[in-house]
């Protein structure tokens, strides 16, 4: 299938608590017909009904085909959860590592979910953020998972921003990804964002943990996909070279603006981008 445009519905997290209905129709009009699903507290439920929720994107023409569940062991109850909602695809979100021995574990785990996945027909996926730019023993954190997973378990859902703010060169690393990663994050980064490559902040062989992630993270720096200083043209151009992708998914981490009024923008410029 050719490459399309997707929203991870996390970008709109505070308006879908205030109207969830409200803001997929909202969605709808803007554009959006694809949609990655969050869900980072299913120990709580998975919410809302996939029935109820399916039948309404059907009605606007709108369907989930991936999501973000975490935690991710209750297998059976994940997966006929996404059966129903008719998502192919479930990705572990974020991680963290201390050493080369907790990336090592990690990998194990990955397998084990990739597996578990695979048999109830979905594809699993894992999503960066920048501190897989770490190296341990001179080697990308991210190049031990490649390197340690199966890749007919485990899938790369690549974020080109957290690979810009690793200190990566996103068109190359997407190169180097190849066929393993068919689902894309894009959101951009300000011009104004000093340094853009986040290890230089914290050394790249530092313990970040989710506490100093949030620490590091400012809505001034991100913006709006087409508004910042990331090459996405030539982003999407490589994605489209390369053959694999399926769907690359606005995801707006923090926006100083309104969360709607954010992915408007990156839907307008992103949709320009792709026609061009």
């Amino acid at each position: 299938m050719s490459l399309q445009i997707g929203l991870q519905l996390y970008s709109v997290r505070d308006e879908l608590e205030k109207d969830y209905w409200g803001t997929l129709e909202k969605l709808a009009a803007i554009g959006y017909r694809n949609l990655e699903i969050a869900n980072h507290n299913a120990d709580a439920g998975l919410e809302p009904n996939p029935t109820e929720l399916r039948k309404r994107l059907d009605a606007l023409g709108m369907k989930v085909v991936s999501s973000h569940i975490h935690p991710l062991d209750r297998y059976e109850e994940i997966i006929a959860y996404n059966k129903e909602l008719g998502s192919t695809a479930i990705a572990l979100g974020i991680a963290f590592f201390k050493n080369k021995q907790e990336v090592l574990e990690c990998c194990e785990l990955l397998n084990r979910h990739g597996e578990a996945y695979k048999k109830g027909g979905l594809d699993f996926y894992y999503h960066n953020h920048f501190q897989e730019f770490q190296k341990f023993d001179g080697e990308y954190v991210m190049d031990i998972i490649l390197n340690n997973t199966d890749k007919d378990l485990v899938k790369v859902e690549f974020d080109t921003y957290w690979a810009v703010r690793g200190g990566v060169d996103p068109i190359a690393y997407l190169k180097k990804l190849g066929d393993r990663c068919d689902l894309i994050h894009q959101k951009d980064l300000p011009a104004t964002a000093k340094p853009a490559n986040l290890l230089e902040v914290t050394g790249e062989d530092a313990d970040i943990t989710f506490d100093r992630f949030l620490e590091l993270q400012q809505a001034d720096q991100f913006s709006e996909v087409g508004e910042g200083s990331l090459d996405i043209a030539g982003i999407i151009g490589a994605a489209r070279e390369i053959g694999a992708a399926k769907y690359i998914f606005v995801e707006q981490d923090l926006t100083t603006r309104n969360q709607l009024e954010s992915v408007e923008i990156s839907y307008r410029n992103i949709s320009r981008l792709f026609e061009a």
